[in-house]
């Protein structure tokens, strides 16, 4: 399985911006990164009227659209795949962040804001190896200035240049 490193973090908290500001730190740090984000509602990355869309609704399980510059497919399912599921459609990269997906066994890294309202998940979750927080706390694992982007992707390529 490929390295992968949770981001997690209540909603509005910052999870996106502090990933797409550290991407291309790692990225300039010599890693490659894939990025799978996770949605609590139902999507619709297909158009209704589109060929694509109409293979679909025919009877094709999945359809691969593809061009020069890119290709995405477009697939129904019947529950929520498994990380190794996920992972499997992903080219073999250095490090895979995996935004949301908080109740995984695997390593993740907390994005706090006290203003948010909510409390930390640290203390309860023993797989969240860093807090990026904008405050200062007392916890028990490294806590990242949330603000410092250049500290979060040193810990981040740190971390995913590590052997486990």
């Amino acid at each position: 399985m490929q390295k992968t490193l949770g981001v997690i973090g209540w909603s509005g908290s910052g999870k996106t911006t502090l990933i797409a500001s550290v991407l291309p730190l790692l990225r300039a740090r010599g890693l490659r990164v894939a990025v799978i984000k996770h949605c609590h509602h139902p999507l619709e990355f297909d158009q209704p009227g589109k060929d694509s869309h109409r293979l679909r609704q025919a009877g094709a399980t999945e359809v691969m659209v593809l061009s020069p510059t890119g290709w995405a497919v477009f697939a129904d399912v019947d529950r929520e795949p498994t990380l190794a599921e996920q992972l499997s459609h992903l080219s073999e990269v250095d490090l895979v962040l995996l935004e949301g997906q908080k109740r995984l066994a695997l390593p993740k890294l907390e994005v706090y804001r006290s203003s948010v309202g909510k409390p930390p998940r640290y203390p309860d979750d023993p797989d969240i190896i860093a807090v990026a927080c904008d405050q200062t706390l007392a916890a028990d694992r490294p806590v990242l200035d949330l603000n410092d982007a250049e500290a979060v992707a040193d810990f981040v390529a740190a971390w995913a240049r590590a052997k486990n």
